[in-house]
């Protein structure tokens, strides 16, 4: 791990001591959570539904129209009139190419290291009465991963990794009044992480003095989170809403098996933990006909809390803990959007929003190469037959260059990517009952 990323400290002194021989391989241990998605922070906001994918997000947490509200906004759910099922698939196609300009180790650039990644949806709306509504959402909150390959310049801080997430949320709403709604909700996460790290033979003795290997295998974890929203009618044309998701600790078990290493690290399994921040949402949606909407979002997410990040061997006769400061800092964000309803049983939207980074220039490292992002999103709806209705619609993040200059394991790989972009596409359809 680079030295930028802070102090990596074990558990007691004499731990330390005996820990010294494998200390680099220690601080090369890091995990990539961006599913594949580089943008600020990990959260993703896109879930391949037309109110997410073709607003850029912005219309979430004023969602008050399809069963997805039952995960973006469950106040929401007491304006939807029928019970309704909203089935979706999105695809995310990252194009992330990096352009090395100093390796002391060598290594190529990494050609294009996003995976293609396929992520489904489920949402459902019950209206129970007219004051309460219940919901259930089943969807792949992060997915995907990164593969630079085994040659890669910058293959001491990673080569490749691969993040699943997927979240089972009940959710509730109850409606005081015409004006006021609030609705509240927990997501039952189920995350799962691999990772690899090539071993640099100068510092951990290899067989036949090439690259070592470092696997992590199967780490996955079960966590909560908590979520709340309140909705509030200004008038009948402009209605604000908030949405608060808390904070999660994330606590991954998984394997840890070593290839080509001359010495035992001494450790069999990991404990990878860190904390998913809480995160504020407040929207506003302006209907100024019948057919027109405007959407503005803003928002703030607490990426400080992730900036601290606990790793903990078991298994073998030294291990180790080590704690990694990756000098995170807060988030925000903000956007427009706009949709029109045809009159012909179609509807599209626009959206545009932008993302802050989570770190500085000084601190970006390869297992996270997060920048800020501009996202430029469309969707078209239209009605079918029998009570069916269907969307297609994407998103594009642009997303910073992301800098990065690392010394992880001895060596100094510096450069910048000079093609960064993800596509998010989709399709949704909607059954009325």
């Amino acid at each position: 791990m680079s030295g930028k990323l802070g102090d990596i400290r074990s558990s007691a002194p004499v731990e330390a001591r005996a820990s010294s021989r494998i200390r680099p391989l220690v601080g090369g241990v890091v995990f990539l959570i961006a599913s594949g998605a580089q943008g600020a922070g990990f959260y993703l906001q896109e879930l391949g539904t037309p109110n997410s994918l073709g607003t850029a997000g912005v219309a979430n947490a004023t969602n008050t129209r399809g069963a997805d509200a039952s995960w973006s906004n469950p106040a929401g759910m007491v304006y939807i009139e029928d019970d309704q099922v909203l089935a979706g698939l999105q695809v995310i196609a990252p194009n992330m190419k990096f352009d090395t300009s100093v390796a002391t180790a060598g290594g190529s650039d990494g050609g294009n290291a996003g995976i293609l990644t396929a992520v489904p949806s489920f949402f459902y709306v019950h209206k129970y009465s007219d004051r309460v509504s219940f919901g259930l959402s089943l969807a792949g909150t992060m997915g995907g991963g990164v593969d630079y390959g085994k040659g890669f310049a910058g293959r001491y801080s990673t080569t490749r990794a691969e993040l699943g997430a997927i979240g089972l949320s009940p959710s509730v709403a109850y409606r005081f009044n015409d004006a006021l709604s609030v609705g509240a909700g927990v997501s039952i996460i189920y995350t799962m992480f691999e990772q690899q790290i090539a071993l640099n033979p100068a510092l951990i003795p290899t067989t036949n003095g090439g690259d070592g290997y470092l696997n992590i295998d199967d780490a996955d974890d079960v966590g909560y989170q908590p979520f709340f929203s309140l909705n509030y009618k200004i008038s009948d044309k402009l209605l604000l809403g908030a949405v608060y998701r808390a904070e999660m600790d994330v606590e991954l078990s998984g394997d840890v098996k070593v290839k080509n290493v001359a010495l035992p690290i001494g450790a069999d399994s990991i404990d990878i933990d860190w904390k998913n921040p809480q995160w504020l949402e407040v929207g506003l949606k302006y209907s100024y006909t019948d057919r027109d909407t405007l959407y503005f979002n803003a928002g703030w997410q607490d990426w400080s809390v992730f900036g601290k990040n606990k790793l903990a061997f078991s298994g073998g006769v030294l291990n180790p803990v080590a704690e990694l400061d990756r000098n995170w800092k807060d988030t925000w964000h903000a956007g427009i959007a706009y949709s029109h309803f045809t009159g012909r049983g179609s509807v599209y939207s626009v959206g545009f929003s932008y993302e802050s980074s989570p770190v500085d220039d000084d601190d970006r490292t390869f297992d996270l190469p997060v920048d800020e992002i501009f996202k430029v999103s469309a969707a078209y709806g239209w009605e079918g037959e029998k009570n069916l209705d269907f969307s297609i619609g994407g998103t594009l993040y642009l997303v910073g260059d992301a800098a990065i200059d690392d010394t992880s394991q001895g060596v100094r790989t510096k450069g910048e990517f000079d093609s960064n972009a993800i596509l998010f596409l989709g399709g949704t359809l909607r059954y009325v009952f």
